[in-house]
């Protein structure tokens, strides 16, 4: 669990990120997920977009992706979600 300050971090790192990912019509589905999990190993910071077409809310895509993954949700803007999960490399420093 993130505390407010290494979310704040976190936030800031994203802000220059591009969405990697984006959730259509389908929804999200298992393969995704594990490629979300993929790239969550090799990046730790991640943006996923939702596309008007999705049939689910972004909140609720945010919590299954998020307990599909193990990955902590750092912020949901519109239809983007931002995914953090320590990776062996450690690429981020949390404060």
């Amino acid at each position: 669990m993130l505390n407010s300050a290494q979310k704040k971090y976190l936030k800031q790192e994203a802000h220059a990120l591009k969405p990697i990912f984006q959730i259509g019509k389908d929804g999200v589905s298992e393969k995704q997920c594990q490629s979300i999990l993929d790239a969550l190993k090799a990046k730790e910071l991640i943006k996923v977009k939702l596309l008007n077409s999705c049939p689910i809310t972004t909140n609720e895509a945010a919590v299954e992706i998020s307990a599909m993954t193990k990955a902590d949700v750092v912020q949901i803007i519109g239809h983007t979600i931002v995914f953090y999960k320590k990776s062996p490399k450690g690429i981020y420093r949390l404060p």
